[in-house]
């Protein structure tokens, strides 16, 4: 198949997915065409069956917001003219859906008929979606998809209870693509980041408000003042300077490693012994899935899809939002005995192979060709 894949470019967790899956149907022998305004962080692998199209919005000074939306379905329109792409699955209700609808009512003036799959995502549906300016565009957009997927149980049921739905939602996991999480680094490397008797805590985010980044200092301050610890803080985002705010107050600056955005995840979690993910909200929980995979158990929220993910016990912990007692508590519990240690690392990686990419791309597979075939019926 030629499938065109619109998505965010970025760190975030939605592009990561997009790309990985995108690569994956490649080398099952799909054509791939990554249509969006840059290249997204993790394509490094540009070849024959994997095309990247930028997609260009001209400055104009009569727009005072430039109509991102417009560009990217007229790109779509000449991308699968000059390609043959067969379907287009799109990341976010919004603007991608939008636009691709955009893109198949022109193509349909020219006899084309390229069918749209909608993943949601989360952000899409729980944060913008369901704001009143944007919740008739959200709800025409996914109604007006020719299939639509959910990353969680838990995403889909907050999408029928917010929104006026009629089309079907099949919930397709996010994904691991354990070829990535085979690398061993060495113990020298490690010395990098915190001393041998060190326990390296980490959190990975976009430091955003839902994230409770706040929490996650309070809950390793918790941590370190019974166990000798270090943090390592990966990500970018508004709430980065009041966190270094809080560790400089706690006294605890010299803890907690704050890295930016970082191509080197893999190295980090191949070192941690925990991960923190105390958010308001999670669609999937994305980052708890990469830390599982690594072997990392997951001290978490019980928000969301993480429940679907990080299991109460086995791979970790789950806690109510904001109960930094809890959490503090129950890494502690885990962080304290070696040997508890070692079985929470090894039942968090075995839980994660539920997600492997290769269990997961084939229920796309199923839907590109079931959705193809409807929509030759219905042409």
């Amino acid at each position: 198949m030629k499938i065109g894949i619109v998505c965010y470019p970025t760190f975030g967790g939605s592009g990561v997915v997009a790309t990985e899956l995108g690569l994956a149907l490649s080398k099952r022998g799909h054509e791939i065409h990554f249509i969006t305004y840059s290249q997204p962080v993790r394509l490094d692998l540009l070849g024959n069956n994997v095309h990247f199209h930028e997609v260009n919005v001209p400055e104009y000074p009569l727009f005072l917001y430039q109509p991102y939306e417009l560009a990217l379905s007229s790109k779509l329109v000449d991308m699968v003219k000059l390609y043959g792409i067969e379907i287009l699955h799109v990341h976010y209700a919004i603007p991608h859906a939008y636009a691709a609808y955009m893109a198949k009512k022109m193509l349909q003036e020219e006899s084309i008929y390229v069918p749209i799959v909608t993943t949601l995502h989360g952000t899409d549906i729980t944060l913008v979606g369901s704001h009143p300016f944007y919740k008739p565009a959200v709800t025409f957009s996914i109604n007006k998809s020719d299939a639509v997927t959910s990353v969680s149980q838990s995403l889909k049921d907050d999408t029928l209870r917010l929104f006026d739905i009629k089309n079907e939602i099949d919930v397709v996991p996010n994904f691991i693509d354990f070829s990535r999480h085979k690398t061993h680094f060495t113990d020298c490397q490690r010395d990098i980041m915190a001393n041998e008797n060190e326990k390296i805590i980490t959190h990975i985010s976009n430091f955003r408000k839902v994230k409770q980044i706040p929490d996650v200092i309070k809950v390793f301050f918790n941590i370190q003042k019974q166990i000798p610890a270090k943090l390592m803080m990966v990500g970018e985002g508004p709430e980065r300077l009041e966190a270094e705010q809080l560790c400089e107050s706690l006294g605890i600056t010299d803890k907690v490693v704050f890295f930016g955005n970082s191509n080197e995840i893999d190295k980090i979690l191949c070192f941690s012994d925990l991960f923190l993910l105390p958010s308001v909200t999670e669609s999937f929980g994305l980052a708890a899935l990469e830390a599982m995979a690594s072997g990392v158990p997951v001290i978490s929220s019980n928000t969301g899809g993480i429940p679907e993910v990080n299991i109460d016990g086995v791979s970790g912990f789950l806690s109510n939002v904001n109960d930094v007692e809890d959490m503090s508590k129950n890494a502690i519990r885990i962080l304290s005995d070696n040997n508890r240690l070692k079985e929470f690392k090894e039942r968090a990686k075995e839980e994660s192979k539920k997600f492997d990419i290769s269990n997961i791309v084939p229920k796309y597979e199923a839907i590109y060709k079931r959705t193809l075939k409807k929509c030759m019926i219905l042409k």
